[in-house]
């Protein structure tokens, strides 16, 4: 696997004008670009432009409606039910949050529950979308089934990603994982790079744990993030996605045979309306602070999550976005169809 850096402007714009081919209104095709390339831009590589050519196939088999708008099925002040109509996955997840946010803003607390939709790709830019606007923010979709359930030895529940991001001057805080131990993107991001994961990451076809990615992508058969607890994590956050938004659950999505129709759920809080200012900054501080102060095993750092974000941001703006050589190629070809 071969890298070369690309300005974010380029990236951005390359993006956007592939995107137009494929049938995006002007608007929407600059908005989803960005947010493929701020994956990258933020170091999340599995699921920024290492997918995009997946994107741009579950299009062209019309599991992606590029001209799809959410419709509005139920407002009840500080929630809202939307339906996705199967159009572009970040769009709509930022449709999604954006609603909650405003209603935060009223109320102090917006949910937005989001049904018909697709893969998010980088769940984390949601959060960040939220902070970035003061807020706390909360998110988690489900996914099509692609990990055993404890016990299991076959994909019975989804990896279904949740996100938490916390606004903090010196930093935000933002975690943003999936229930298995390693994202399927990751996984193949070692595959491509012919290496193994650094821990166990699933189990092959005896049932064995393994850290070779190969076994575990042929069968979805990813290990849930603390066993047995990441497991029954999954099962509740798909029953909340399935449940709020009145869409499909994780083995519902698996019957169009593409993953497909997410449920998903979008919260926001508003530390003003909620008068948390006072004191906000100072315990997350004092927190973080406890943190770092833990002794470490000799070569370690504590790092809390999102913590090395903006300092990738920033690298990344200067040098410019690190992108797979051979899938940046692949889509400069879709520029001349």
């Amino acid at each position: 696997m071969t890298d070369k850096r690309i300005s974010f402007s380029q990236l951005t714009s390359t993006l956007e004008n592939v995107l137009l081919k494929y049938g995006f209104e002007s608007e929407k095709a600059k908005k989803c670009a960005q947010l493929f390339a701020k994956t990258d831009l933020d170091g999340v590589r599995s699921h920024g432009v290492n997918r995009f050519p997946l994107f741009l196939d579950f299009i062209r088999q019309g599991f992606v409606n590029p001209a799809a708008e959410p419709r509005q099925e139920s407002s009840l002040g500080v929630f809202e039910r939307w339906d996705g109509q199967l159009g572009p996955g970040n769009l709509n997840a930022a449709f999604a949050m954006q609603r909650a946010i405003a209603n935060s803003e009223i109320f102090g607390i917006g949910c937005v529950a989001l049904k018909k939709t697709n893969h998010w790709m980088r769940g984390g830019n949601f959060g960040w979308q939220a902070v970035d606007s003061g807020k706390i923010g909360i998110c988690f979709t489900n996914t099509k089934p692609n990990m055993p359930a404890w016990g299991g030895s076959e994909p019975k529940l989804g990896n279904n990603p949740l996100i938490i991001a916390i606004p903090r001057k010196k930093g935000p805080v933002v975690l943003d994982m999936a229930m298995s131990q390693f994202a399927y993107g990751k996984l193949a991001n070692y595959a491509r790079a012919g290496k193994n994961a650094p821990y166990v990451a699933g189990f092959d076809e005896s049932g064995n744990l393994t850290n070779e990615p190969e076994p575990i992508l042929k069968n979805d058969m990813a290990l849930p993030a603390g066993m047995w607890k990441g497991a029954g994590l999954s099962l509740v956050l798909d029953m909340l996605a399935a449940v709020l938004s009145g869409g499909y659950s994780t083995h519902e999505v698996d019957h169009s045979g593409a993953e497909i129709g997410l449920s998903q759920v979008f919260i926001s809080l508003d530390p003003v309306k909620l008068e948390l200012e006072e004191w906000m900054d100072q315990k997350c501080d004092a927190i973080i602070q406890d943190l770092k102060s833990s002794e470490v095993f000799e070569g370690q750092q504590i790092l809390y999550p999102g913590e090395n974000v903006l300092k990738t941001r920033q690298e990344n703006l200067e040098k410019g976005i690190p992108v797979d050589e051979a899938i940046w190629n692949q889509i400069l070809k879709e520029l001349e169809k």
